[in-house]
């Protein structure tokens, strides 16, 4: 197994890429490329299609699946709103690859079964370990097609990310090998010797302490532990160091808990949803989740300092328990992070790389980010989301 993460930058950009890829097959030491990643920035869009050209000319036996993106990663650098091209490719010696694209406009119904979900898709790979998604914002309901693909490939590890750069429908660009799509998913499947090991790094810590969900309405939090939530925040807020009161004016967020096995203080046991809305009048909360009753829950802050601890808290968690060495990455970040939130560029990949070290990287900066906590797959945000690519055995 081998990968190569390669960037191309400035309005030139298009010079080096054709180039790169004629010589891709040296750079993965002789080896086709059997799957590949290309990101390309809005201002390439009106040549996707030569990109696309130039894509199936060089690497004709190769499947690959892409998108317009407003920052483009690879390279070992994170390219935010300037021209640029990232291309991840990767030779895959007993990997079987598909790729696919997914109209938003026949999707099966609520109780479709996972064939049917399956023939939607157009992916007769149900053995898929490893399932990567590129979707459309303005018409794809990602939630709906996450949760069907869950159950249509319960073994699968899902990861990606939505299109960003295009500032209305169909003004982003989806690829699929040959193939340009301004809707709907594209989804490229690995089965075979592949595992995907993800790591999704919500970037909050928690505040107070765990709570049980006693009334609740859909997605209204009416009570918890006995008493209203916006009683329980009124009698905590004044309780935390003042950094932190004046960082739950903005940043506030409530984590519901996803396995009740992992230990209270653990990274990732939390899946962080915004607090969409209050009502004085009976205390109560509007939660961007369902909820219901006995589920526990914990409020959570958020701010630059945050992210980072908490993205070096899960690398250092996998690389403690990682079965085997990481091969080749995927990094699917929000647009909110890299610069905006850091104030510095290449913050998540050169926090990868210095723990994981120098491991080929690519991906873009998201609309929203794709990725599982607690055994099943949500779309988040404010979340970089990766996923490490490694052999299932050591024979590749």
């Amino acid at each position: 197994m081998k990968w190569i993460s390669l960037r191309f930058e400035g309005s030139s950009a298009l010079d080096g890429f054709d180039a790169a890829l004629a010589g891709l097959c040296a750079d993965l030491q002789g080896q086709a490329a059997t799957a590949a990643f290309v990101f390309v920035s809005p201002h390439f869009r009106s040549v996707c299609g030569q990109i696309a050209e130039k894509l199936v000319a060089h690497l004709p036996d190769t499947t690959l699946v892409g998108c317009t993106a407003m920052g483009v990663i690879g390279g070992g650098r994170e390219i935010e709103q300037a021209p640029a091209i990232a291309l991840l490719a990767a030779a895959l010696p007993s990997v079987r690859c598909a790729a696919a694209h997914g109209d938003p406009t026949r999707l099966p119904d609520e109780d479709a079964s996972p064939e049917a979900w399956r023939e939607w898709l157009g992916l007769d790979l149900p053995e898929a370990s490893v399932l990567a998604l590129l979707a459309d914002p303005f018409s794809t309901p990602i939630d709906r097609i996450v949760a069907g693909l869950d159950y249509a490939f319960p073994q699968a590890v899902q990861v990606g990310g939505l299109a960003s750069g295009g500032g209305q429908p169909m003004e982003n660009v989806l690829f699929q090998n040959g193939h340009l799509h301004r809707h709907g998913v594209v989804v490229l499947a690995f089965s075979g010797n592949i595992v995907a090991d993800p790591i999704v790094a919500q970037g909050c810590r928690p505040i107070g302490r765990p709570l049980t969900v006693c009334g609740c309405a859909h997605n209204i939090l009416l009570e918890i532990d006995g008493g209203t939530p916006v009683a329980y925040l009124q009698a905590l807020l004044p309780t935390l160091p003042e950094y932190d009161r004046k960082l739950a004016e903005t940043a506030l967020f409530i984590g519901i808990e996803m396995d009740p096995l992992l230990a209270d203080a653990e990274a990732g046991g939390f899946l962080i949803r915004n607090l969409i809305g209050i009502d004085h009048g009976n205390g109560a909360l509007a939660v961007g989740a369902p909820l219901h009753e006995g589920m526990v829950v914990q409020f959570h802050l958020r701010d630059r300092r945050t992210s980072a601890e908490d993205l070096q808290t899960l690398l250092r968690q996998y690389t403690a328990r990682a079965p085997g060495s990481g091969a080749g990455a995927l990094l699917f970040s929000c647009l909110g992070r890299g610069e905006f939130l850091y104030g510095q560029p290449n913050h998540d990949s050169d926090l990868f790389r210095s723990v994981l070290g120098d491991m080929p990287l690519g991906g873009f900066f998201c609309n929203g980010e794709i990725g599982p906590v607690g055994g099943a797959t949500h779309v988040h945000g404010y979340t970089s989301a990766f996923a490490v690519f490694r052999p299932r055995s050591d024979s590749a």
